[in-house]
């Protein structure tokens, strides 16, 4: 016996629009965090160039420098 449904759908539009609708995106996998206590981790950050220079004209430890700015907010703001 033959197939009652045509080869062809038979609204284009409707078949053309079931093959570009969204795939189920995958939830990410969570963060690990570090087990060591306190320890550092590489991030990339945007700041404006005048706030990094001021930071590097101290000269080295820039980054620590950032980080106890950083860290002095943070409990500021606690």
């Amino acid at each position: 016996m033959m197939a009652t449904t045509p080869r062809r759908p038979t609204n284009p539009k409707e078949a053309a629009e079931a093959l570009f609708k969204p795939a189920k995106k995958v939830a990410a996998p969570a963060v690990e965090r570090p087990a060591i206590p306190n320890a550092r981790e590489v991030v990339s950050l945007r700041i404006d160039s005048d706030v990094l220079a001021f930071f590097q004209a101290g000269g080295p430890g820039w980054q620590d420098r950032i980080n106890d700015a950083l860290r002095a907010a943070m409990k500021k703001a606690e």
